[in-house]
């Protein structure tokens, strides 16, 4: 069936040449010359999709947009003049697909038209009734979980799909604001094209330009070869703009030209180059306070920021936790090769309810990932969580989470006499879920004279399951840790020190057993899968060790 479209605009040779170009592309078309005549026209007909400009003799095409945009999922796009940029953006707000500046250039009409085809030929494509959608499986696969909220953010996601218009995605740390923007992408008309996902706070500002823009060979010391941006690879497709906060304010102006005109300038060119592409953008920060202190341009953040989605913390979907805890394990486990399916108990599935996740969905399979090392079975308890001790309050009904009294003040050399659970080495083992170092380490602190206040620590791993005979060969093959002067501490850090010891007990556990998994694992008192998992973790590869065997 031949698409139809209806044009609106007060210029009468513009109108002829629209027309012509659809006519080109197999599309028949009606004219308009005024507001009254367009809405006599929309209200008579039908039309597969709409082009209208914002400036009309007897009103604004606003109010044609808004009339389309409430009435039907019919794409309308706006044309406007040079300087008018508000109304387009406006129009955006208002349920607008996409907009095209004056004077007209045909190509990036023809690439309008075609997107807003694809839409048209989407919605024809998915109207099955009692049938869930291929877009509706693609964000229950990829969106986990069913709760209010999340089924209202799944909604939003296919209208914003449908459109063209910008949109910024707020949110903590850790709400997943990537796999969102790659939703979009994936389910909007753009989706053959590439989605080109770029870190703005991980580009050096020296270089930033050149990143987003390209260069050309010779334009500066370096350039020894043409280099594509990041602008022209997602042409055709979606650029997102990850931490777009992290902007410089020098490259805030250049970025904000490039999206209003689509067009781009490689350092060292003399011509500029139009780019299709749609721009989505994302950070944790308070994007309104960095306008307010000077921070991030205004009229940047007005052109990013034309629909704002805000994406709900873990904590707003509680009811969610139990399904994104399987599914975590379920993807653990095929990703680490593990034989047997892991699995939570009750009192571990409830535990994880009521924790408070400061770093939402991430955190949670950071926590999982944890347990699973920990865990001696394919079964995790409420132990190998790790989470701090929660507290009943009576008065309020509530449960939360709570630091152990013991630790409640850093233990330093200035408090270790008012500390004296600390001296006797009885220390709360409470470790955070983003710590690397897990329970497997035991420590004791042990002082001379309490008049000296000098510090020795002797740490070994899990030492109540150590086989004698190779405790012993440690403890005669590494240097000793008691008596620790302050010229003998580690110069980089606790960290990296523990981690060091960690891979010279593993490496020497199985240079003992012949690069046996098995048999290190069970000399070291631990799991196959925790050595495993360790082993990845601290850079140790049979094939890269060999000089060690």
């Amino acid at each position: 069936m031949t698409a139809t479209a209806l044009i609106v605009d007060d210029e009468v040779d513009l109108c002829r040449l629209m027309q012509i170009t659809l006519t080109k592309m197999g599309i028949k078309s009606d004219v308009a010359y005024s507001l009254s005549e367009a809405q006599s026209c929309w209200d008579n007909n039908d039309y597969d999709f709409c082009l209208t400009d914002l400036q009309l003799p007897d009103g604004s095409g606003l109010d044609l947009v808004k009339k389309i945009s409430a009435s039907s999922n019919v794409p309308v796009a706006v044309i406007t003049a040079h300087g008018s940029m508000d109304l387009a953006i406006e129009a955006l707000k208002l349920g607008a697909f996409d907009f095209v500046n004056k004077p007209l250039e045909l190509p990036r009409l023809r690439q309008l038209v075609e997107n807003a085809l694809k839409v048209v030929s989407q919605d024809e494509s998915i109207e099955k009734p009692n049938q869930p959608t291929p877009e509706q499986q693609l964000l229950d696969i990829r969106l986990i979980g069913a709760s209010a909220v999340m089924q209202k953010l799944k909604a939003t996601i296919i209208k914003l799909a449908r459109s063209q218009a910008p949109v910024f995605l707020s949110g903590a740390s850790g709400t997943g604001k990537e796999v969102v923007a790659k939703l979009i992408h994936d389910l909007s008309p753009r989706r053959d094209g590439s989605f080109v996902p770029v870190n703005c706070g991980a580009i050096p500002s020296e270089l930033m330009e050149s990143e987003f823009f390209g260069h050309k060979k010779g334009s500066f010391t370096g350039a020894v070869a043409d280099k594509q941006g990041l602008f022209q690879q997602a042409s055709g497709g979606t650029l997102f703009l990850d931490e777009v906060a992290d902007l410089p304010l020098v490259m805030q102006v250049k970025l904000l030209r490039a999206i209003q005109e689509k067009t781009v300038r490689a350092i060292g060119d003399t011509k500029e180059i139009p780019v299709d592409i749609r721009i989505l953008s994302a950070t944790h920060k308070d994007l309104n306070q960095l306008v307010h202190s000077g921070d991030f341009r205004q009229d940047l953040y007005y052109r990013i920021n034309v629909i704002e989605l805000k994406l709900p913390t873990l904590n707003e979907r509680g009811d969610d936790i139990p399904v994104l805890a399987k599914h975590f394990l379920a993807s653990i486990s095929a990703e680490w090769q593990l034989d047997e399916p892991i699995q939570l108990t009750e009192e571990a599935g409830l535990r994880l309810q009521n924790h408070h996740f400061a770093g939402n969905v991430r955190e949670l399979r950071n926590i999982l990932e944890r347990a699973i090392t920990l865990a001696e079975t394919s079964i995790i308890d409420s132990d190998h969580l790790g989470l701090p001790t929660l507290t009943h309050d009576h008065k309020n009904n509530t449960t939360a989470d709570v630091e152990s009294a013991d630790v409640s003040a850093p233990l330093t050399a200035d408090n270790l006499n008012q500390n004296p659970k600390a001296l006797n080495g009885q220390i709360t083992n409470n470790l955070h879920p983003y710590r690397t170092h897990s329970q497997r380490y035991s420590s004791a602190i042990r002082t001379s004279t309490p008049e000296s206040n000098s510090i020795s620590t002797s740490s070994v791993y899990n030492q109540d399951r150590r086989r004698p005979e190779l405790l012993a060969d440690e403890l005669t093959s590494q240097p000793s840790l008691v008596s620790i002067s302050d010229a003998d501490l580690p110069q980089r850090g606790l960290e990296a020190y523990l981690q060091e010891q960690e891979k010279s007990l593993i490496i020497k556990a199985l240079k003992q057993t012949d690069w046996n998994k098995t048999q290190a694992a069970e000399l070291l008192g631990t799991t196959f899968r925790s050595l495993r998992y360790r082993m990845k973790k601290l850079d140790i590869d049979e094939e890269q060790n060999e000089d060690l065997k």
